[in-house]
């Protein structure tokens, strides 16, 4: 018998964000964009040392760096991105991250290959789907590393 929600083998952070916006109109979507992107978490001041070009996203028109950290075998991210410049990318990695932060890596690894898609149909920002996909990417092969470090 297959599911007819695209979104129940998904761990429940990653299906319930996938279902919020899925409910949204396009305003709504972008009210939801706008209030996110006040919530992305500021970084932590022990990673301002760190040299940058480990965690820099090239693919990304904006300069976005994403830092990795584990805790007692969950993860969770952090992002530095000029949030004024940038509010969609912010809002977009606050909302990644509320679904993924303290979770185990199979969290982060079970993000569907179309969830920026899902994310962002209807928005009108197509130009921007490379750049999201390669943060996404980027946090998958973060959790690649912490899983097969891992015992």
């Amino acid at each position: 018998m297959v599911s007819e929600d695209p979104t129940a083998e998904l761990p429940p952070s990653i299906a319930r964000v996938l279902r919020q916006f899925a409910a949204l109109s396009r305003e709504e979507k972008m009210q939801a964009l706008l209030h996110y992107s006040r919530k992305l978490e500021p970084l932590p001041e022990r990673f301002a040392a760190l040299d940058r070009g480990n965690y820099t996203v090239p693919e990304c028109q904006t300069r976005v760096d994403l830092f990795p950290e584990v805790h007692d075998g969950t993860l969770h991210f952090y992002a530095d991105v000029n949030v004024r410049q940038s509010p969609t990318i912010a809002a977009f990695l606050a909302i990644l991250f509320s679904a993924v932060n303290d979770q185990p890596p199979e969290t982060t690894l079970a993000i569907p290959t179309d969830f920026v898609r899902q994310m962002m149909d209807g928005i009108g920002l197509a130009g921007r789907e490379v750049g999201l996909s390669a943060m996404v990417a980027r946090l998958q092969a973060y959790a690649r590393q912490t899983r097969s470090r891992t015992p």
